[in-house]
């Protein structure tokens, strides 16, 4: 039937190596000299570099833990994905992914993993994990093997902007082999320049007090109105991201005040840390973060994941939170400004933080307590406008600060705090659904909305290290950051009880909120006070965002301009939808195929019984095509699966040369090619749940180009309802 028959490609492609020597001496070699084999990572060095003086060589023996950060696939389907899955009225709308059909849609392959781990190996450096979501290789070696492995140099340096404190990093941009391109999108770990610090401020000449001072969980709750949503966070989860520990005595404390009672607060290690039996400087913020929630939605579930405080630790958490896929709602208290974070670790970061959005996680997190200069406290100093990372993430909803007066536990008014964070990203682009802001320019502005921060208008916290008084008075946006958690844990309580979809991404729900006339009834506009640069005022500002929360108004707006997810009527009958699903008739019918693609010829085994339907393996440009329409009743999930042999004679591990594309009504819903070859059949499944009420054309097409076959073989489908 075909010109030539298929066969497996016996060469396996070699990856270049450096041609440094790899053992260690006393110095780190020079940076590999075949510069023309290799291409730079932009954004890999960090900008202190720039401001700093060199103190000489890291000593050639040091270890370095390195975080080789892959790119994801598919990246203009996964903007429209998020897009639909966030827009009230689209097939797609509330139907989330879970993490295994992420990695399959959109995440980087199990063949870029492994050429990754190869090539590292290959260095002489020990590949320690790799994330669960197949975006992070965490890699580790002596400063020699990582300097030769990326084709730089590890130098020391002081900065002076900091007291002169010492820190490592690499003199020029990291570089990789050519083949590799394609694959990685940085390496972090570098240098160990940036750490997160807290959003958490205190007021001038603060003392510990033996009883509560400053806003209770009566207070904040009666003023937002949190009081009235008529839930109490059952069933939610919520994460806090955390770069220190916490003592649960001190929790207990808070809730025994309050009258509190909820699940018992957990932790989730990532890389090994885990810093409760002895809590730093950060363990104010860690509880803080974990009595406000508590405060607001005393029966969610708090899971605090404590990792290292460095750009790998940062990167490896993002990836687990969203690989676990426990939590709905992630808060987040910690941050570094931009201009003095290493480009390509936030992009690393803000990968996680778009899959966090396609499987429908809110993530909150605090936009700085440095105003508009939020290097104020780093290199770049307060002379830099600067906004926080990761607030100004697309994915995020940065939370600014304000002053709250109330008139007992009601709402009176509020300003602007003095240091809010807020600005104008230099990393991100603006968003589409980012409208109505009457800001001008093509970069992301910070915040998105606010709430109490300021420590002279603060929240009483409990928090000690031994037995002296530790009832503390606490503001920052650290403070506003959890709150707006708790909010979500609620919302989401609501949402599931009136079968609508949990939250998820919340900026294009909230600006369609800010832009209706829904506006003035959920949310209050702060229109007094500024930051250094930004002046609160009518609608959006970059103080304050669109404002603090009525709690209930804006659940009530979000809940109307929603949509549904329609609930199963009189029931789902359980059934598998396809005809012919093996391919066992011997015949087409009711599938619509190329000419000869339905076969049982011996070149190729059916996964069972002896038909199959194989596409392309000609090695010239080909298509052939695959196709089926059934009816999907509503009210039913539903789940396309069928098992694929992608056998080919390509050698390349980076290029997609050859694809088949799996669409639904003509939108692509997954995508393979070449680089996902394999010895047997894989069972694929694709979620169509979104689809439910329509009748879909289920089509496999498959291109291959002018030379070198790949067929891909496709047998046992099924589209099963239940």
């Amino acid at each position: 039937m075909r010109p030539r028959s298929l066969a497996l490609a016996a060469a396996l492609a070699v990856l270049p190596l450096t041609a440094v020597s790899l053992g260690v001496g006393t110095a780190q070699a020079a940076p590999t000299p075949n510069a023309s084999s290799r291409v730079a990572l932009p954004q890999t060095v960090t900008p202190a570099v720039a401001r700093s003086h060199k103190q000489g060589d890291v000593p050639a023996d040091r270890k370095i833990s390195v975080a080789v950060s892959l790119k994801l696939r598919n990246t203009a389907e996964l903007d429209r994905f998020l897009a639909a899955v966030g827009t009230p009225g689209t097939a797609e709308f509330g139907h989330y992914l879970t993490p295994e059909q992420f990695n399959e849609r959109f995440g980087p392959t199990q063949a870029d993993v492994d050429q990754v781990r190869a090539f590292l190996a290959a260095q002489g450096l020990k590949v320690d994990s790799v994330s669960a979501n197949r975006q992070v290789v965490n890699a580790s070696g002596s400063a020699s093997k990582v300097a030769a492995a990326f084709g730089t140099h590890e130098s020391t340096y002081s900065d002076p902007q900091q007291g002169n404190r010492t820190f490592f990093a690499n003199d020029a941009a990291a570089t990789l082999p050519a083949s590799l391109a394609g694959v990685v999108e940085g390496v972090s770990g570098l240098n160990d320049h940036t750490v997160r610090t807290t959003r958490i401020a205190k007021p001038d000449a603060a003392t510990p007090h033996a009883t509560p001072s400053g806003f209770g969980p009566a207070g904040y709750d009666g003023a937002y109105r949190l009081d009235q949503l008529g839930a109490d966070g059952t069933g939610s989860t919520v994460a806090l991201w955390e770069f220190d520990g916490y003592k649960s005595s001190n929790l207990t404390t808070y809730d025994s005040q309050f009258g509190l009672s909820g699940p018992a607060v957990s932790t989730v290690s990532v890389d090994g840390a885990n810093y409760d039996s002895k809590p730093g400087d950060g363990q104010g913020e860690v509880e803080l973060d974990s009595e406000i929630v508590r405060g607001v939605a005393p029966k969610a579930t708090q899971l605090v994941y404590e990792a290292p405080n460095s750009d790998q630790g940062e990167i490896d958490m993002a990836a687990k939170i969203v690989s676990d896929n426990r939590v709905q709602v992630i808060s987040i208290s910690w941050g570094s400004c931009e201009p003095d974070t290493t480009a390509s670790s936030m992009t690393a970061v803000n990968n996680s933080f778009k899959q966090a959005a396609a499987q429908g996680i809110s993530i909150f997190s605090a936009s700085g307590d440095d105003g508009s200069r939020d290097c104020t406290r780093s290199t770049s100093g307060s002379s830099v406008k600067a906004v926080d990372f990761p607030a100004s993430s697309p994915y995020n909803t940065g939370v600014g600060g304000t002053n709250l007066k109330v008139s007992g536990t009601a709402y009176s008014s509020e300003s602007a705090w003095s240091t809010a964070g807020g600005g104008v990203s230099t990393q991100f682009a603006k968003p589409t659904w980012q409208t109505g802001t009457n800001v001008t320019g093509t970069m992301r502005t910070v915040p998105d909305i606010a709430s109490n921060a300021d420590p002279n208008s603060g929240f009483a916290i409990y928090t000690q290290g031994t037995s002296s008084a530790g009832w503390q008075v606490y503001g920052g946006t650290s403070a506003a950051a959890p709150l707006w958690s708790g909010f979500a844990a609620l919302y989401n309580q609501k949402a599931k009880a009136a079968s609508k979809p949990t939250l998820g991404e919340v900026n294009p729900k909230l600006y369609t909120v800010a832009n209706s006339s829904s506006y003035g009834t959920a949310l209050h506009d702060v229109t007094s006070g500024s930051n250094q640069d930004f002046a609160a005022k009518t609608g959006y500002d970059q103080v304050t965002g669109w404002g603090t929360p009525i709690a209930d108004g804006l659940a009530n707006a979000l809940l109307g301009t929603g949509g549904t997810t329609p609930p199963p009527t009189g029931g789902c009958t359980a059934a598998q939808l396809l005809g012919n699903p093996g391919f066992e008739t011997g015949t087409a019918a009711p599938w619509t195929t190329s000419t000869g693609v339905v076969d049982n010829s011996a070149s190729e085994a059916a996964h069972s019984g002896s038909w199959k339907a194989w596409m392309d393996g000609y090695g010239s440009a080909h298509t052939d095509s695959v196709s089926q329409s059934v009816a999907i009743p509503s009210g039913c999930k539903a789940t396309l699966s069928f098992w694929l042999h992608v056998d080919t004679a390509e050698t390349s591990t980076t290029t997609a040369y050859d694809k088949l594309t799996v669409s639904v009504n003509g939108t692509s819903v997954a995508t393979y090619s070449n680089l996902d070859k394999n010895t047997g059949y894989t069972q694929k499944s694709i979620d169509l749940s979104a689809y439910a009420g329509q009748t879909v054309t289920v089509k496999f097409n498959g291109v291959e180009d002018a030379s070198l076959q790949t067929g891909f073989v496709i047998d046992d489908t099924a589209l099963n309802v239940s």
